[in-house]
């Protein structure tokens, strides 16, 4: 399986962007899928997770900000993020379960700042 991200980059504090994830390669066992991010100096944190039939998590710090969907018939998710924060300025990567593998994108980075 591979994970490849799109849609990062710069954007205001307030502002919004729309990351991707296209899955390939060995596609039809894939189950969870998730957004992870990083940023310097922290430890990797889920941002929000979608099982295969659309059951979303959320980490408390973007709940009613972001939201994560996901198109099978195209094997990508989504995140939708809005009202960003300086805070929210991290590498994001793509995270899949394939029969119990973990699978990982590159990442991409946002990066919130006026």
């Amino acid at each position: 399986v591979q994970l490849v991200e799109y849609g990062g980059g710069p954007v205001q504090p307030g502002g919004a962007l729309r990351l991707s994830c296209a899955a390939s390669g060995n596609v039809f066992d894939i189950d969870n899928m998730a957004w992870y991010r990083q940023s310097p100096g922290k430890l990797r944190e889920l941002v929000a997770h979608i099982s295969r039939v659309g059951i979303t998590n959320y980490a408390n710090s973007v709940k009613g900000r972001f939201t994560i969907s996901r198109d099978n018939a195209k094997n990508t998710i989504y995140l939708e993020m809005n009202n960003l924060r300086p805070e929210d300025t991290a590498v994001y990567s793509c995270w899949a379960d394939s029969m119990g593998d973990p699978y990982w994108g590159q990442g991409t980075q946002v990066t919130v700042s006026s």
